[in-house]
């Protein structure tokens, strides 16, 4: 399968993961104890069976808001203007895979030589939700998507049965991501969640879901 034809909707959530892996220097994202939040560079260090492992040392603050908070948040762009989310639980594995992430991460033994490497501790993303959005495409192409025991929380724009079919929404839809109908339907796969349809509609026709309507 070329990646052209993985970009039209027929790629899984490992495809995704491994987007992740090949960017490498993705940045995640915990909060601080104060609650504010925080973010750096981090490696992907490996991605099997859709978890994502990567390490820290046990000095780092970074390393003390996993533990506290057992979450985190990644993003990373490539080159092609394709973004992968993920967000979701994390655990400590410990020294498990440490050597293979060495194996695999050549680079790090001149950031950690010898027997310094006892310092790092892996974690695993093993659970949440994650989204695909390409920008190189028109219209837009976004995914959504869960691993993990977790569920998907729909979120963004729907058209309900109050719409009057004026066609105002797919008038200002900046990506065409609006169809004709009763009621109009937003293509969500296409659909920027920008809320200019929303703030426009004349019978406010239009919801906007957070994901926390599922929680």
């Amino acid at each position: 399968m070329d990646q052209q034809t993985k970009k039209k909707g027929n790629m899984d959530v490992q495809d995704y993961f491994e987007k992740l892996r090949d960017i490498r220097d993705t940045s995640m994202a915990t909060t601080a104890e104060d609650g504010t939040p925080r973010v750096r560079i981090i490696d992907t260090m490996l991605v099997e069976n859709e978890k994502l492992y990567f390490l820290t040392a046990r000095g780092k603050d970074f390393y003390h808001e996993l533990m506290r908070t057992g979450f985190v948040a990644v993003t990373g762009l490539n080159q092609d203007w394709e973004t992968v989310r993920l967000w979701g639980k994390v655990k400590n594995i410990g020294k498990d895979r440490l050597d293979e992430i060495f194996g695999k991460n050549p680079s790090m033994n001149g950031v950690y030589p010898g027997d310094s490497r006892d310092i790092l501790e892996v974690f695993c993303l093993y659970e949440g939700e994650g989204e695909y959005f390409c920008l190189a495409e028109h219209p837009i192409v976004r995914h959504s998507f869960a691993f993990g025991k977790s569920s998907y929380h729909r979120k963004g724009f729907v058209i309900t049965e109050e719409c009057i079919q004026c066609g105002t929404c797919a008038e200002v839809c900046p990506q065409g991501a609006v169809k004709e109908g009763c009621p109009y339907e937003i293509t969500q796969e296409n659909c920027l969640h920008c809320g200019r349809c929303f703030e426009q509609c004349p019978a406010s026709a239009i919801i906007h879901r957070t994901g926390m309507e599922e929680a």
